[in-house]
């Protein structure tokens, strides 16, 4: 900042100035220009100054609260979007704390001492109550609670903006101007046939020219929700950002965001998406590193959280929806970018089902209010049609026909290993027969177990696959995979689910872990992919009486046992039938309480209160002494909350040695740091930390970013063995 102060005057214009800009994209660019205005009123009380002053000689903390003056000032006229003010730093809690402010308006020395310093906001005051609020968002709580949200990131996002600025030196803060999604659009469609024309061609390449065809005409459709049930291989990745881009240039929609469910296919989708739209076109999100709440980089490491202000983002979907349900400035920042845009959900297929309820009204709100397009893109397409929550929604395909393309592409012939079980050391032994075989199973330890016995064995050109790999030596892994197999050589992978959902590999044959329905589906695209083989590929679906599974896969794995596969009437129904997988999803959705369920349920009645602690965090146990929250009732992509480690040192240090020591020396400089980090980021469930064996080797860097000091297996990357748990991806 250069020595120099920073007036409360010009930042409280400059902030409300941005948030006016960001929140006009969901039709409330006044609340936010209020919000701006309003968020620091308390900073003018003598006391705040004295204290600002104490800090500014390095005496400590400012140490005075300055919060309540601005929100209890805007409460009658932005209702519980003042709410927004309150937790501006320490983020949303509940509107029973907006109710419970009081004195602060009395307080008549700091409210003249404000308004002399930001003269207009006396004619906010006289606005009358609750006209700041946007009419939809009176329909019904859940909009008012989502649309507080979307205000809230808009503040959040303004405030740091103009804050690191002025650390920066710099007049104003620099956002990015909004994307020309016709230019996009067109660069993508010159991009697209020259890559057509320098590949090989495949005998599916009419069908995937069909399908890309048609989601073009529905782009022209208005602001809704769409889905693109298409099989396996058939070019999902460059028809949804088509669809996607000539939607977004024929709406004015100001940006792409495309969520997909591993980290690995981010990686993939974002590599395919640069060399078609450019580089600086493309942000591919998926850290999940946290800056620190408190300590001294903590102002200028503000700036470094991700608030996606590139026109076309790749992020995963646990990124998307812990964000969407958070209550934290950090994550919430980047949230008013979903109002406005296209949001392309990837292998929707995986959203995990107790939670399923929130994330459908969400993305429906989204849609019906806050200008929002939705597609939904999956080989095996859920039945979200069948839920409540959807009830006379009406949802697009653009795809015609969907039963007969499945029927046209069948390109794999299934194969029952069920009974008598057999151990995981014969299916390793068996699946090394093929010069060419992908095993695909349903956790860690055992990826790492049928590897070795590959290596044990002396089996030729065997690799593997997992997340305790960071994503840049996976990149390598597969490079050389697909090197291999291009060339008709040896090479046996085994991966966890991770290669699943559109990793683009094509084996021969492909041996699965019995596991739900859909990962069956989505392992079998990986089989004859291209469709040139004479024969069908081969998939093999094995019980092994030694393999591990998630407990998440209970329901799934009953329910799929009772549908597909042999049937007592002498029948095998496999995963590509289009009528078996709707009643798998619908039985499925009966046994798990989808809708009823007690967290579903409790998700919902906290976010008409608008209760965002109990959304995030869980709400108060009863009976429980003191204020403990139960954790197992919040909102949560994945029960198992994750660490960001990064790999410094593999075969000698990587780039990400480099990039650490600036990200501490620099924080400044965060954002970019952080995204050129990802690629070397392992994500470690956090109660692996409590192991002795395993925390030893983690050391804390910054915020909740670790730095991994232990051995880096060349084959499979970070092992967490000795937790002795069955660990998933």
């Amino acid at each position: 900042m250069n020595g120099q102060w920073h007036a409360l005057s010009d930042h409280a214009r400059a902030t409300a100035l941005l948030a006016e800009r960001f929140a006009s994209a969901f039709g409330a660019g006044e609340l936010g220009h209020a919000l701006g205005l309003f968020h620091d009123a308390g900073k003018g009380r003598g006391c705040w100054q004295e204290g600002l002053l104490k800090a500014g000689e390095h005496k400590g903390p400012v140490g005075t609260p300055h919060k309540d003056l601005g929100a209890n000032l805007l409460r009658a006229a932005a209702g519980p979007a003042a709410m927004a003010i309150l937790g501006h730093h320490g983020g949303l809690t509940e509107l029973d704390e907006l109710r419970d402010l009081s004195g602060a308006r009395g307080d008549d020395e700091a409210v003249q001492a404000f308004l002399g310093e930001v003269e207009e906001a006396a004619r906010v005051l006289e606005l009358p109550p609750g006209s700041l609020l946007p009419g939809n968002w009176r329909r019904s709580n859940l909009v008012a609670e989502l649309g507080i949200r979307l205000a809230f990131s808009a503040l959040v996002d303004a405030d740091h903006l103009d804050t690191a600025a002025h650390f920066d030196g710099l007049p104003e803060a620099h956002v990015r101007p909004d994307a020309d999604m016709a230019d996009l659009r067109d660069r993508f469609e010159l991009e697209r046939k020259t890559m057509l024309a320098g590949r090989e061609s495949s005998p599916i390449d009419a069908l995937r020219e069909g399908v890309y065809q048609r989601a073009i005409e529905h782009a022209a459709g208005g602001t809704g929700i769409y889905r693109m049930p298409a099989p396996t291989g058939v070019g999902k990745t460059l028809s949804a950002a088509g669809f996607a881009l000539h939607h977004g240039a024929e709406h004015g929609k100001n940006r792409v965001i495309v969520a997909v469910p591993f980290i690995t296919v981010t990686e993939q989708n974002a590599q395919v998406y640069r060399s078609m739209l450019g580089p600086d076109a493309v942000l591919e999100h998926h850290s999940g590193v946290r800056p620190p709440e408190k300590g001294e980089h903590e102002r200028r490491l503000r700036s470094a959280v991700e608030n996606w202000d590139s026109p076309f983002v790749v992020t995963t979907t646990v990124q998307l929806f812990d964000s969407l349900f958070s209550r934290k400035p950090a994550q919430m920042r980047k949230l008013h970018r979903l109002a406005n845009s296209v949001v392309v959900l990837d292998e929707v297929q995986a959203l995990p089902l107790r939670v399923l309820t929130p994330i459908l009204d969400a993305l429906r709100t989204l849609s019906e209010e806050f200008g929002t397009t939705v597609l939904l893109t999956s080989a095996t397409q859920p039945s979200f049609h069948a839920l409540d929550i959807w009830n006379g929604l009406e949802v697009q395909d653009v795809v015609d026909e969907p039963r007969a393309l499945f029927q046209r592409l069948r390109r794999v012939r299934y194969r029952w290993w069920l009974e008598p079980k057999p151990e995981l050391a014969e299916v390793a032994a068996k699946a090394a027969e093929h010069e060419q075989v992908l095993v695909v199973v349903n956790t860690t330890a055992d990826a790492r177990g049928i590897y070795r016995q590959w290596r044990d064995d002396g089996v030729r050109n065997a690799f593997h696959l997992s997340t305790r790999m960071y994503p840049e030596h996976r990149r390598t892994v597969l490079k050389k995979v697909r090197g291999l197999l291009a060339v008709g050589e040896p090479v046996r992978l085994v991966s966890t689910q991770l290669i699943e959902a559109g990793v683009d590999v094509d084996f021969p044959v492909v041996y699965r872990a019995f596991a739900p329905a859909e990962a069956l589906q989505q392992a079998a695209g990986r089989a004859n992919r291209e469709g040139k083989g004479a024969t069908k590929g081969l998939v093999v679906v094995f019980d092994a009486e030694d393999m591990t599974s998630p407990a998440g896969y209970g329901i799934g794995v009953k329910v799929t046992s009772e549908v597909f596969g042999p049937q007592s009437d002498s029948r095998t129904v496999d995963p590509d039938d289009l009528d078996a997988l709707d009643a798998y999803y619908r039985t499925l959705y009966s046994r798990g309480n989808t809708e009823n369920g007690r967290r579903a349920r409790e998700i919902q009645s906290n976010r008409a209160k608008l209760d965002y602690t109990a959304v995030a965090e869980g709400p108060l146990r009863a009976g429980g002494a003191g204020q403990v929250r139960d954790g197992s009732l919040a909102f949560r992509m994945l029960d198992d909350d994750t660490v960001p480690v990064v790999v410094t040192d593999h075969e000698g240090p990587t780039p990400a040695a480099q990039l650490l020591r600036r990200f501490q020396q620099a924080p400044e400089e965060g954002r970019w740091l952080l995204r050129e980090l990802q690629p070397y980021v392992v994500a470690l469930p956090r109660r692996l930390l409590d192991v002795p064996a395993i925390r030893a080797f983690c050391s804390p860097r910054m915020g909740d970013l670790h730095e991994w000091i232990g051995p880096y297996h060349e084959a499979y990357g970070i092992d967490t063995s000795h937790s002795q748990e069955q660990e998933v991806w």
